[in-house]
């Protein structure tokens, strides 16, 4: 077996977080706190922690902006399109879910 380089390991990091981006815009039937129910992590999540790595790297990239990234679209776009009001079920998982600061 071959590892890639580091260089490769870059591109195929950005090619799986370009594919997962792609995935959730076809799927923004799912909301983002069903992925917090299940997963840990949503859009808004890969938003934040993009916006992290940006400031790493000095970049000036806004909440805002990074949200756009991820969702494809401004951020209030996408919730009027795609955001249902959350169940009490929903919300009772989140809650028990939470992530723990």
């Amino acid at each position: 077996m071959t590892l890639p380089t580091k260089e490769q390991q870059t591109e195929l990091e950005a090619a799986a977080f370009r594919r997962l981006l792609s995935h959730l815009s076809n799927r923004a039937d799912v909301q983002n706190i069903d992925l917090m129910n299940l997963a840990g992590f949503c859009r808004n999540c890969l938003s934040n922690w993009y916006l992290d790595a940006a400031n790493e790297k000095g970049l000036d990239l806004t909440k805002d902006e990074s949200r756009e990234i991820v969702y494809g679209m401004p951020y209030d776009e996408w919730k009027a399109k795609n955001q249902r009001e959350a169940s009490a079920a929903q919300q009772q998982a989140f809650e028990r879910n939470r992530p723990q600061e």
